[in-house]
């Protein structure tokens, strides 16, 4: 047999990792808004956290965007407190809601009918959206077949020796996006896979002999 393609690749971690951990089911949210929020209130923090500032808010009825925009901000900074960095976290979460009062009049599904290119433009235009928070809303609020990178999957990328040449955000994206077929629900498992093995192995630290990835990790052969 000849040498796997890097798709070929891609698609049986992916094999693995459902193997040992099953679906993930991500993002655990009840409304596309809340995605949106929660992508923001992620920043930074560990999702026990973030859950704890986002049943803050459900409490205080403040999950919607007219509601955020009807709080003050040093209000919004309380009730998001459980997430850390909760002054710079209230106002962007004050400029999203006003941006999509403006923009699209509070209309999400009429926001997310837009292209990905042109929506991922519009979300990076505000305060507080980076790439990695405005592709975490792509995929998982608006249900864009757009692969999101985050730390855990660089590390993980880097230990597999897949690391593409160009180490930055849109160099790792592309490893993805241009070995595998598009698709909203493949992209949003694997994603949530390869943060379920980071936090249960592959840590700064890892944890490589409980690791389902191992026999194909270059970190772990080089260091057995």
């Amino acid at each position: 047999m000849g040498k796997k393609s890097l798709g070929e690749t891609l698609i049986d971690i992916y094999r693995r990792l459902v193997a040992g951990y099953g679906r993930q089911h991500w993002w655990p949210a009840e409304t596309p808004f809340e995605v949106m929020v929660g992508a923001i209130l992620t920043q930074s923090a560990a999702w026990g956290n973030v859950e704890r500032a986002m049943a803050s808010l459900k409490a205080a009825r403040a999950l919607s965007p007219r509601a955020l925009r009807r709080l003050e901000i040093a209000q919004l900074a309380r009730l998001i407190h459980a997430s850390g960095y909760y002054k710079a976290k209230a106002k962007k979460l004050k400029c999203l809601a006003q941006w999509l009062g403006d923009f699209c009049n509070d209309n999400l599904s009429r926001l997310f009918s837009s292209d990905t290119e042109s929506l991922r433009r519009r979300l990076l235009s505000i305060h507080g959206i980076g790439p990695e928070t405005a592709d975490s809303i792509l995929l998982y609020a608006a249900g864009k077949p757009v692969f999101v990178i985050d730390a855990y999957t660089r590390r993980i990328i880097k230990r597999l020796g897949l690391a593409p040449d160009e180490a930055t955000y849109h160099g790792y994206q592309r490893l993805f996006m241009a070995n595998l077929p598009a698709d909203t629900r493949l992209f949003n498992e694997y994603h949530a896979l390869l943060v379920c093995l980071a936090k249960d192995v592959c840590r700064k630290r890892p944890l490589c002999q409980r690791c389902c990835l191992k026999s194909v990790c270059r970190f772990y052969r080089a260091n057995e």
